[in-house]
């Protein structure tokens, strides 16, 4: 197996702020799939028990609270939510550095919204600290798509993968016909 791929033993999933209100102040991709997608990287750490951590800025105010449907699918990941007081870079918040330190896994996949605000400065961060990225584009989204385009040729300069939900199902896949293939298939499939 290669050395840069993914594997559920040696990763985990960030969900960085998909929260409704943030959310309903982007315009660079169609909400809705974006939010279907953020809910598969939660289907899919939970099928191949990928240890995640979510975090939110600022629930109380007009940012909101996260997804819904983030506690339906991974309960305990949402119960220990790392609530950040408007900390922009979430890797300057304690608690979630030392909650993503805690997993001991260098391969991590994130995404969240906004790209180029929430998800750009904790990325850079982890990439300086070492650990390898895979940037889930379409599972977060920004202000404009200018801003969003920028945030991830970024990322992706200093060393992040930009990668696509599908392309994440699939890597952990291997194989459609292995039992963990067989619940990702369902997951690719969703909608």
């Amino acid at each position: 197996m290669h050395k840069n791929v993914f594997t559920p033993e040696n990763s985990a999933m960030l969900l960085i702020d998909h929260q409704i209100g943030t959310m309903a102040w982007t315009h660079s991709h169609d909400i809705n799939l974006v939010k279907q997608n953020a809910l598969k990287l939660a289907r899919i750490a939970k099928a191949a028990n990928i240890p995640t951590i979510l975090t939110s800025s600022m629930e109380d105010q007009i940012q909101g609270p996260l997804l819904p449907e983030l506690e339906a699918i991974l309960p305990e990941a949402f119960a220990a939510r790392i609530k950040r007081p408007g900390i922009v870079n979430a890797m300057h918040h304690d608690g979630f550095n030392q909650a993503v330190k805690g997993i001991g896994r260098k391969k991590l996949f994130v995404a969240g919204v906004t790209t180029e605000i929430c998800v750009t400065f904790p990325v850079l961060q982890m990439l300086d600290e070492g650990y390898e990225v895979q940037v889930s584009a379409d599972a977060s989204a920004s202000y404009t798509r200018y801003g969003d385009d920028i945030a991830l040729r970024r990322m992706e300069k200093a060393g992040a993968v930009i990668t696509t939900v599908d392309q994440i199902i699939s890597e952990l896949a291997v194989d459609w016909t292995s039992p963990l293939g067989q619940k990702l298939v369902g997951i690719l499939n969703y909608h």
